[in-house]
């Protein structure tokens, strides 16, 4: 695990003012990255790193000749349309970088002239998937969330017995993941209406979000060999944020025996930045087992974990219906949780994983699944919150919600802050429902 270095101090100060402001996601002690270019342009994509309201263009950084040894050669990678060589050079490189970045981007560094022109506004830029994903697991990982649906969907029996003694994870989707500001058909799937004996084609009645934190691997490991408990966050590159929308009703009819398929596999959305680990080490918070669970076999305990095994990343879904556009409203906060319950660890995801021989490789993603805590309105999706449609969210504009609408747009927030320390974000993540299409 990271320890806090100077690039954490709080004292520190940026020649680019926005990153001095009180509350903004992108401060110094942050320098989260992302692949961008200048919107409606035929620029090439390219690595970024958010600075205050500004994105430093890596690449343009490259061409400056600012850097040396393996900080020049880890922004010669981020120069590239994905950061997927970046992500594959692994721990010493993402430290470099970072040091260095850190080191330029200081109120009092000799390097300011040189990169000022660097910098493309934020509010100017459209962004891409920061990796080129070649495998995605989506996980099951907060007991909150799995416990409520489980109570829904299987009331004699919500949590199945090897919950908690095995991470709990389905191959899913890779092709249909898009970067924040996705818009989204509302999707067909077979459905069993209720009182049916034969099931029908349809769009999707009980469309859902899930919020879920993002996992990117960086360095991979070879087909056959295990990532150690201990070893595994030093394969993991960083963190966003993920919404794993779901068809509820077509989830419903098709999950058994085999998991989710259709339900999920339609769309997928992420935040275009992508926190490092290293950023994240002021926030570690102790992971814990209640002592009346079973406690972890022996490839997913350890002291470390034990010590600092969980992050405290906090987690915010908000949704802004066509009518609150048109009104000009903002949109409403659902729901507040955070990744510190999260029943299993980053860590132990990836030697999970990675125990039967199975081949991370740099770019892959992990979802955590959704992030609910232990009280109703830490619920991370509209099924907990409406306790499966029975109970509407009544919203500020009149309307009500047991699903999302056509038009409804759900955001996504997260941030960690602690005293001592500057407060972080992750961004956002953004995606709207468009109406179903037309049967053909």
């Amino acid at each position: 695990m990271h320890a806090i270095n100077a690039t954490h101090d709080p004292s520190l100060r940026s020649w680019v003012g926005s990153a001095n402001r009180t509350g903004t996601d992108f401060p110094i002690q942050n320098l989260p990255f992302a692949v961008f270019r200048r919107s409606g342009s035929d620029e090439p994509f390219r690595g970024g790193v958010a600075l205050g309201d500004q994105i430093l263009d890596l690449g343009a950084a490259e061409l400056a000749g600012v850097a040396t040894g393996v900080a020049a050669e880890a922004l010669a990678a981020c120069a590239e349309p994905t950061l997927n060589s970046f992500m594959a050079m692994g721990n010493a490189a993402w430290s470099a970088l970072r040091k260095f970045l850190s080191e330029a981007l200081r109120a009092d560094s000799r390097f300011a002239a040189r990169l000022r022109p660097a910098f493309v506004p934020q509010k100017a830029a459209e962004y891409a998937l920061a990796a080129r994903i070649g495998d995605y697991t989506d996980f099951y990982a907060s007991i909150h969330h799995a416990t409520t649906v489980g109570k829904l969907f299987r009331p004699d029996n919500p949590l199945l017995p090897n919950y908690k003694w095995v991470p709990i994870g389905y191959h899913g989707r890779a092709s249909s993941i898009r970067v924040s500001g996705q818009d989204f058909q509302r999707p067909y799937g077979q459905v069993l209406p209720k009182g049916a004996d034969r099931p029908e084609l349809a769009p999707t009645a009980r469309l859902d979000y899930e919020l879920e934190v993002g996992v990117f691997i960086g360095a991979g490991n070879q087909l056959g060999s295990r990532v150690p408990l201990a070893e595994a966050e030093e394969h993991v590159f960083g963190v966003c944020l993920l919404n794993d929308w779901s068809a509820r009703d077509v989830q419903a009819w098709e999950y058994q025996p085999l998991g989710p398929f259709l339900a999920k596999n339609f769309a997928t959305t992420l935040s275009p930045w992508i926190v490092t680990l290293e950023a994240l080490a002021p926030f570690r918070a102790p992971w814990m087992r209640p002592a009346q669970d079973p406690q972890p076999l022996p490839y997913l305990d350890g002291a470390a974990l034990r010590t600092a095994g969980a992050l405290d990343i906090q987690l915010e879904a908000w949704l802004e219906t066509a009518r609150m556009r048109a009104q000009g409203l903002p949109p409403e906060r659902l729901s507040h949780s955070s990744f510190r319950d999260c029943y299993w660890s980053v860590s132990q995801l990836v030697a999970h994983h990675t125990v039967n021989g199975c081949n991370l490789e740099a770019g892959d993603l992990l979802g955590s699944g959704t992030q609910s805590g232990p009280t109703p309105e830490e619920a991370g999706s509209l099924l907990e919150l409406t306790d499966g449609g029975k109970r509407p969210i009544s919203l500020g504009t009149g309307e009500t919600r047991t699903f999302l609408a056509d038009g409804d747009r759900v955001v996504f927030r997260g941030w960690c802050e602690k005293a001592g320390y500057v407060r972080i974000g992750l961004g956002e993540v953004a995606g709207r429902v468009l109406p179903a299409a037309p049967p053909s």
